[in-house]
């Protein structure tokens, strides 16, 4: 037996492209290529599915420039026969075989990747895949729905009011403010800190609101929370659910939150923590929640769970994300480094599990 094809797929079309792109180099660069034969799949910022470099260096910053996917030959995904993962290549002299692949290692963050539609695109061809189904994936991608899922599940969020088409700011303006300020608006469909801005005067609310239209109509504002910044790694593999030691980020600098250039541009600003301090009861309250958040939206293989820790001790449940950032520095594997795995143990097993689950209902 010849070992198996990993496909790594990344880039899309939302804002996070370039994350995702700069995510997807810590992977490749992390996969055992002794174990694994590995094929790049880049998806252009329009939507076209490309073959890609499956060197690491490709895919990392450049002088605060994030790398992007250019256009190539075209990947046509297998058709729905049984037993089959043959992948094929359009190019200029017509379709030309990929070969076969065994599991998929989507990297897509925000809409059209993360958000259930690329999981729903691989479930129509039985092509097994790293990462939650299609619904705990479009439940961790909207904040709305996330945050149903979390009050039904008896979990504390910040209360927050939803912008849509149907229900404008100017219908839910004195709902709004209700909720008092600080608040926070965010596009309730996108990640990575995108569109997010920090309201302290109704003055600038309806500015922060078409900010966060540029990356999602639907917009989310909430109720500002003060306290810790707190991360979990969750894992779930066949003994179940493991949770990492809680990591904490601490924002200096020019930045009043944990926003997109203290994430990505502006490290030196920004300090983790992982593992943290935290009380004893405060520690096993911030566990017990990341594993009912985990099992609140129906996630799968793995998952970050955002919360913050008030002066007071209290527990309140920010968000989860399904696929969260993944290079050799983000939160999620460093955290899994405080629990005793590795970068590459970590894909390692993400891989060997997805290889193992069936295609279909599960």
């Amino acid at each position: 037996m010849g070992r198996p094809t990993v496909a790594v797929v990344f880039g899309g079309r939302s804002t996070e492209h370039g994350v995702s792109c700069v995510t997807a180099g810590g992977v490749l660069g992390a996969i055992d290529r002794e174990r694994w034969d590995v094929v790049a799949i880049g998806i252009t910022r329009e939507g076209r599915w490309t073959l890609a470099s499956s060197e690491p260096a490709d895919w990392a910053i450049v002088d605060g420039e994030m790398p992007t996917v250019p256009a190539s030959d075209e990947v046509v995904l297998p058709p729905f026969e049984a037993g089959s993962r043959a992948w094929r290549v359009a190019g200029p002299d017509g379709l030309r075989e990929l070969g076969e692949i065994d599991v998929v290692f989507p990297l897509l963050h925000g809409p059209f990747g993360e958000d259930g539609t690329i999981q729903g695109a691989l479930e129509l061809v039985d092509v097994r895949y790293v990462g939650s189904g299609v619904l705990a994936s479009a439940a961790g991608m909207d904040k709305q729905f996330m945050k149903t899922a979390f009050r039904n599940a008896g979990l504390p969020v910040a209360r927050d009011v939803t912008i849509t088409a149907h229900r404008g700011l100017e219908e839910q303006r004195l709902e709004v403010e209700a909720l008092g300020l600080p608040v926070f608006v965010k596009p309730a469909r996108a990640g990575s800190s995108m569109g997010i801005s920090k309201v302290s005067d109704w003055a600038a609310l309806d500015a922060a609101v078409a900010d966060a239209q540029k990356h999602d109509p639907k917009v989310l504002i909430e109720a500002a929370v003060v306290g810790r910044e707190i991360e979990t790694a969750v894992l779930a593999t066949a003994g179940g659910l493991l949770t990492s030691p809680a990591g904490e980020i601490i924002t200096g600098g020019d930045h009043d939150f944990y926003d997109f250039d203290a994430k990505y541009l502006d490290e030196a600003s920004v300090t983790l923590l992982c593992p943290t301090s935290l009380e004893g009861a405060v520690a096993a309250t911030v566990a017990d929640y990341a594993k009912r958040a985990f099992l609140a939206v129906g996630a799968e293989s793995l998952a970050r769970v955002d919360v913050f820790v008030t002066d007071s001790g209290d527990v309140v449940v920010n968000e989860i994300n399904t696929m969260p950032g993944f290079t050799p520095t983000s939160m999620y594997p460093r955290m899994a480094a405080a629990a005793g795995i590795s970068y590459g143990e970590l894909v390692e097993t993400l891989l060997t599990v997805a290889l193992e689950r069936p295609v279909g209902l599960r």
